[in-house]
């Protein structure tokens, strides 16, 4: 956009057919918009996302006191409007130099009206859903394996060309299964189980294959600032201080991930830089004697005075060798004891929207290559994101300015300010590394990288 005004106005791309020979319009976009934020329950787990559009947040249940709101629930009140088949008009709250990319997210693509009135929330399942794009859904078993066909009718662009693959089947296995299909021959990409990176490496065939590219992504560790011992911020900066991040990324992770010593991955546009220094944020490597310092000036004094602590994890092999690592710094660093309990995905994602433990892990990759959706997307006291009940209105008044401001320099400035009450005054997280795409891939697919593990596999090709 040449210029930042509060209606943002752009052209959809609408050239593809569906497979039944409908184009999606600028109705569709409408529709999709809207539902993103209707209620009950607030419209979609990402709602929030779309609350820069006028109204969004009072309709889709997002404001206090949200069902005395007069807006509640009345969905034309959003500030989207369809111009005509090729034109969707979004009116914001404020200026946002990053709305093209919220535009662009997922919650925001064109859905078809019609399928959706006739078949509900079936629409998606594969023996209903219409899409458009270089590809379109043949089958899906839930939680087991998915299937991608060629879209015949997908004209090709020059950003998104006719796909040469004509099927894609993933299967939907955790990263030691999946690579046993690999070994096998079931399969031609895989994620790599931390357990076999040395073998890989020194494998002549398998090093070959093997693949790590940058992420918009960042592993952290969160706590709840309201259980004891974490509602002291000394305490929290003690373990973190306490974890030595340039180890992790070197013994346990190994595969090119970079120590973080701050949320934000640089890259993202308006994020802290790599220049800040040394003294910015936690450190790359432990500091014990700080660590010991903070917790000696916390309300407790001593690790002696501590409550019984609980680390949480998903039961994943990889999130349980770094938090095993961790736990041993802790140990070693601190004199700290600290449990492990690991759950299962859905579980542990139920138990951190009810009753987040005192620390636990999470990631966040990026919806939108944009700090904002990492420091207010995540961070923001209101955010359904932030399981830290971890509350700074210094903060939420940073993050909030920084996304209105349309200087990239001073947008970079805010964020800074922003990420060292995060993860140093208050030591609401603890930063552990920026991650990478680490898969293998056999010798005779073509392949690109997408960032966020973002695919585009109309690009691949199969030489075979």
């Amino acid at each position: 956009m040449a210029k930042i005004v509060e209606t943002d106005e752009f052209r959809e791309h609408m050239g593809g057919a569906t497979l039944e020979y409908k184009g999606s319009t600028g109705q569709d976009v409408l529709l999709t918009a809207i539902a993103a934020g209707t209620p009950p329950d607030g419209g979609s787990n990402y709602s929030y996302v779309n609350w820069i559009i006028k109204n969004a947040q009072a309709v889709s249940g997002g404001s206090e006191l949200a069902d005395q709101d007069p807006l509640y629930g009345k969905i034309d009140e959003i500030g989207v409007r369809a111009v005509d088949d090729f034109t969707v008009e979004f009116t914001l709250n404020q200026p946002a130099s990053f709305f093209p990319g919220i535009a662009q997210m997922w919650i925001n693509w064109a859905q078809p009206e019609w399928l959706i009135k006739e078949k509900g929330d079936k629409w998606i399942e594969a023996e209903n859903i219409q899409s458009y794009g270089p590809y379109a859904l043949a089958d899906w078993t839930h939680d087991v394996s998915m299937t991608l066909i060629a879209n015949p009718f997908w004209p090709g662009t020059p950003e998104v060309p006719k796909p040469s693959i004509k099927y894609i089947y993933f299967t939907m296995l955790d990263d030691t299964p999946s690579f046993a299909n690999y070994e096998a021959g079931l399969s031609d990409v895989s994620t790599v189980p931390l357990s076999e990176m040395d073998r890989i490496k020194a494998d002549p065939v398998l090093s070959k294959e093997l693949v790590t590219a940058p992420e918009y992504c960042t592993y952290y560790y969160g706590f709840n600032v309201t259980k004891p011992p974490f509602d002291d911020a000394n305490v929290r900066k003690a373990f973190s201080w306490a974890i030595d991040r340039q180890a992790i990324v070197e013994y346990v992770t190994k595969g090119g991930q970079v120590p973080a010593r701050w949320f934000s991955r640089p890259g993202l546009t308006a994020a802290p830089s790599p220049d800040l220094g040394d003294d910015f944020g936690p450190p790359v490597t432990a500091d014990p004697e700080k660590a010991r310092e903070f917790l000696a000036a916390s309300k407790y004094g001593s690790a002696d005075k501590l409550p019984e602590i609980t680390l949480m994890a998903n039961q994943v092999e990889g999130h349980v060798k770094i938090a095993e690592a961790i736990q041993q710094m802790w140990q070693e660093n601190l004199g700290v004891k600290v449990n492990l309990v690991t759950q299962e995905w859905k579980v542990y994602l139920d138990t951190l929207d009810q009753d987040p433990p005192q620390v636990w892990r999470l990631g966040w990759c990026y919806d939108y290559a944009d700090a904002d959706n990492f420091a207010r997307g995540v961070f923001r006291s209101d955010s359904g994101n932030n399981h830290t009940k971890w509350v700074n209105p210094e903060y939420d008044k940073i993050v909030d300015q920084a996304a209105i401001e349309t200087d990239l320099q001073k947008r970079h400035d805010l964020y800074v300010q922003a990420e060292k009450i995060l993860v140093e005054e208050d030591a609401a997280i603890i930063p552990i590394y920026w991650y990478t795409l680490v898969h293998i891939t056999k010798p005779w697919v073509e392949r690109t990288y997408g960032l966020g593990d973002h695919q585009h596999f109309e690009k691949w090709k199969l030489n075979k």
